[in-house]
């Protein structure tokens, strides 16, 4: 399954909640303005639908990165967090 980093710059208070939370259901919190986790296709999709009905394109900035499985195992972290082992194989 696809592994999947948003992170997002957004001045608005409001909007910076909205999209938290919009965020929080779906992917694993990682810092303050960055989640990640594992997210189907499908799901991908309506979530960037719900971004683009959140943020104000000229005043908010939002980074959507979608990680191959090599990828995803060449995360690195430092200090706090939990990075998640990849699958290691298909479950049927």
């Amino acid at each position: 399954m696809p592994y999947v980093v948003v992170a997002y710059d957004i001045p608005d208070n409001t909007r910076r909640l909205r999209l938290a939370r919009a965020l929080w259901g779906m992917l694993d919190r990682v810092q303050k303005s960055v989640f990640e986790g594992e997210l189907e296709q499908e799901l991908q999709e309506q979530l960037e639908a719900r971004i683009r009905r959140i943020v104000v394109e000229a005043e908010d900035a939002v980074r959507i990165y979608t990680l191959c499985a090599l990828c995803q195992r060449r995360i690195r972290g430092i200090g706090q967090g939990v990075i998640p082992e990849p699958p290691s194989g298909w479950i049927i």
